[in-house]
Parts: structure tokens; C-alpha cells; sequence
């Protein structure tokens, strides 16, 4: 059997938290092979996330409350180190990603000892929102970029959906408190040797407007270029 540690961080998701913690409550019982633990992450939240969350304890194992907003990877490396389990899955809290994804993106894990598996929004047959045209060339140009000075094939590096062995973080130093965690995370770790093994999974993906809360924008996109080129020299 092996452990999952779930981080879920938050900022200002009054709306969306309980739905779905209740969602990932749901899907984990589906999963018998695995042991979950759930960790919330606070980022300083201003709306009653908080209120909502210290009402309703049965939903999750953890909540660490950070006073202050410092970004989401602050938040992760956060809920990093109140994990105990072997693998880590980091679970937006928005609606976004979709925890009926978990079972399909743990497969590798166990099928051919997978070291990383990120989700992919574009490989996938699963079904995904229509969205913004311009969202998707950024992507793509930020994806590239990323492959280009990683050596890796991925179709999605800016997914929400990122799993790996926590055993990995022994071997790197994570600094990024924002948005840039995820372009950090991947460099560090395809410098790792001998050679990480990751893998890609097709996942369905729910994606919001700017009206429905979304919050990543033009400057995040701006940080993800700088961090390729930081971590990769």
C-alpha cells in the first residue's frame, strides 16, 4: 500500500473549499490500495475560508493557517513539511482540477515506479472546458521554453495537477513562494540524477474565467519565463 499526501493551498475559496474537500473525501474512498492523508493550506486568507474550515474538521487531517498571503508555493512547502507520506499530490481548491482524476494519475506509480507524474490538460480524452485562446498559446510557449532548457517532453508544465515522491525534495531547495514554484520544481528535479522518471497523464479540466476566480494573469506568466531561465543555469 502506498501513502498520498494530499496539499490542498488555499486563498480566498469560501466558495469552492468544502465542495471540494467533500469531493476528495468521496474519490479517496474509491481508492482502497492507497493510504490519504489531507493537508489545507491557508495563505492568509480575507473571505470565511477559515470559518468554513474550522467548522467543519472531519474533512481534512491538517490546517496549517498562514496569517499573512505569501503565494502558493509558500503554501506547499508549507503543507511539505507537515507531510509524512510517500508520495505528494498537490489539489487546487478552486473546481479547476477534478479529484476523480486521482486514481488514473496514481497508475504510474505503480505500474512503472513513476518518480513524477504531472497531469496534462492537453493530452488527454478526457473532457475539458473550452477557454481562452491566448491562455492556451501562453501555455504552450511557456511549456516549450521549459522543455527546451530541461530536456523534457511535457505537454503541460503549468498544470495543477503535480505528484511525486517526496523522497525527491531531500535532493533540492525549494525557493519560490508564488506561481513560479512550478517551473522551480520541474527544473530542480530534471537535474536530479540519475534520471528522474516522469510521466504525463491525461486528466479532465473544469477551467474558470477571471469572473468565476481565477486568478493567475499575464505577470504569473511573466515569472514562469524569468524562473525557466533562473533555474536552469
Amino acid at each position: 500500500m502506498k501513502t498520498v499526501s494530499i496539499l490542498i493551498p488555499i486563498y480566498n475559496e469560501e466558495k469552492t473549499i468544502l465542495i471540494i474537500l467533500e469531493k476528495i473525501n468521496e474519490e479517496i474512498k474509491k481508492i482502497p490500495y492507497c493510504e490519504f492523508e489531507i493537508i489545507v493550506i491557508n495563505d492568509g486568507s480575507t473571505d470565511n475560508s477559515d470559518n468554513f474550515l474550522r467548522q467543519n474538521p472531519k474533512l481534512y487531517n491538517h490546517y496549517i493557517h498562514n496569517i499573512n498571503n505569501s503565494g502558493k508555493g509558500f503554501a506547499i512547502k508549507a503543507g511539505l513539511k507537515k507531510s509524512k507520506n510517500e508520495i505528494i499530490l498537490i489539489q487546487d481548491a478552486d473546481l479547476e482540477y477534478l479529484p476523480n482524476n486521482y486514481e488514473q494519475l496514481l497508475v504510474p506509480f505503480f505500474a512503472v515506479d513513476a518518480d513524477v507524474v504531472y497531469g496534462s490538460r492537453f493530452r488527454t480524452t478526457q473532457y475539458n472546458r473550452v477557454m481562452f485562446f491566448w491562455h492556451y498559446v501562453a501555455n504552450n510557449i511557456i511549456t516549450m521554453t521549459s522543455n527546451i532548457f530541461s530536456n523534457l517532453n511535457f505537454s503541460d508544465v503549468e498544470v495543477g495537477f503535480k505528484l511525486f515522491k517526496k523522497k525527491l525534495l531531500n535532493e533540492i531547495n525549494l525557493q519560490e513562494k508564488s506561481f513560479g514554484f512550478e517551473i522551480e520544481l520541474t527544473h530542480k528535479l530534471a537535474k536530479i540524477k540519475p534520471q528522474v522518471k516522469f510521466f504525463e497523464v491525461g486528466i479532465s479540466y473544469n477551467a474558470r474565467t477571471y469572473s468565476e476566480g481565477k486568478k493567475i494573469g499575464f505577470k504569473d506568466a511573466l515569472r514562469a519565463v524569468y524562473c525557466i531561465f533562473k533555474y536552469s543555469f
